[in-house]
């Protein structure tokens, strides 16, 4: 295993901040309920379950939480590591109805290629995973009267805008014969799907746009740029810029992401957007390399080396906004780690493991 689903003592105190927070996730309501995780092997689905299983334990709540996934080795650690049903499959057919619970009451919905490399290589299944993926689990939801249901969409949505800020109405531009926008494109059509099942149907669905998210419990071999600056400095080796820099990230911290995705499930207004990110922990990747070689690096210094392969890491268009999350601050969340926690939380995890 790649230590996903390690219960690290960073990745524990995680976990009891998240229990803690019964003013924003209103635990006893999903007492005695079932609950669909899919992406469940991922980064973020991985932590709803671990979230998800122990507050059941912690509050007596007779939680049956279930993910679904690809990876049967991961799927596997979840079975037992904490406790969690696991349905292996492909997003793209439907969920097989002899495995599923014969009661859903909320679903956290986050299947998806995420890897950069793959959105340039594959951008065919991109879109096919986001699309039918996402018709799939609305249609189950809306079949089996979910009591609630949440879509992970991502900041990437927002394309390209001259806007120093965006809220949930701001969406900018994309350009549709660049292949790497197959993601945040499937993105706004899987939205666009959400708001007519809330239309057509009824279905209470709650739309995530999630900053990318990383800490304590991110995988040592995570590929993507943050993983990779991190390795670096714990590696005492040179961080390397492939590009200028100039792009602007916005992030949060896992244990916050998850404690708004919980939030956006029960205190959440159906058919709304909301932005989940730590508007203080925004930075330029030139500024966030400069910040972990400052940090945790021990004298690493940032190098800019031009790459050949440039087209192929799939990085996204340069932007250059800062992420307003007051939508769902005003439903009581609150992000407690900043981008230079985020990463020595990250780090000392990794060391520990």
């Amino acid at each position: 295993m790649d230590g996903l689903f390690s219960q690290s003592p960073l990745v524990a105190e995680d976990i009891e901040q998240i229990l803690s927070e019964d003013s924003a996730i209103l635990w006893r309501e999903t007492a005695g309920s079932t609950i669909l995780v899919t992406g469940a092997t991922g980064l973020v689905g991985g932590a709803l379950i671990r979230a998800l299983s122990s507050a059941g334990k912690r509050y007596g709540l007779n939680l049956r939480v279930c993910g679904h996934g690809r990876n049967a080795a991961k799927g596997a650690a979840l079975r037992r590591e904490f406790g969690a049903e696991f349905i292996r499959g492909d997003i793209r057919e439907p969920l097989p109805t002899e495995t599923l619970p014969p009661v859903l009451d909320y679903v956290f919905h986050g299947a998806a290629i995420t890897r950069s490399a793959d959105m340039a290589a594959r951008p065919v299944d991109v879109i096919t995973t986001a699309i039918a993926g996402t018709g799939n689990i609305l249609r189950l939801a809306a079949e089996r009267r979910c009591r609630s249901i949440v879509f992970l969409s991502s900041m990437e949505v927002y394309g390209q805008t001259d806007l120093p800020e965006v809220r949930e109405p701001d969406l900018g531009r994309l350009d549709l014969s660049n292949p790497r926008s197959c993601y945040p494109e499937s993105k706004r059509m899987c939205e666009s799907l959400c708001a007519a099942y809330a239309a057509q149907y009824g279905l209470p669905v709650k739309i995530a746009r999630l900053a990318q998210t990383f800490g304590a419990g991110t995988p040592l071999d995570d590929g993507r740029v943050f993983a990779q600056f991190g390795r670096n400095a714990m590696k005492g080796e040179n961080i390397i810029l492939h590009t200028a820099g100039r792009s602007r990230g916005n992030y949060c911290y896992t244990a916050d992401t998850v404690s708004g995705l919980l939030t956006l499930l029960l205190k959440g207004q159906n058919g709304e957007t909301y932005n989940i990110a730590n508007s203080e922990a925004s930075a330029t990747i030139r500024e966030m390399a400069e910040l972990v070689a400052r940090e945790a690096g021990g004298g690493v210094k940032v190098v800019a080396e031009t790459s050949e392969d440039i087209a192929k890491r799939g990085y996204a268009p340069d932007a250059n906004y800062r992420l307003n999350a007051d939508k769902l601050r005003g439903l009581g969340w609150r992000p407690r780690y900043g981008l230079a926690d985020m990463y020595k939380r990250m780090i000392d995890d990794w060391r520990e493991r």
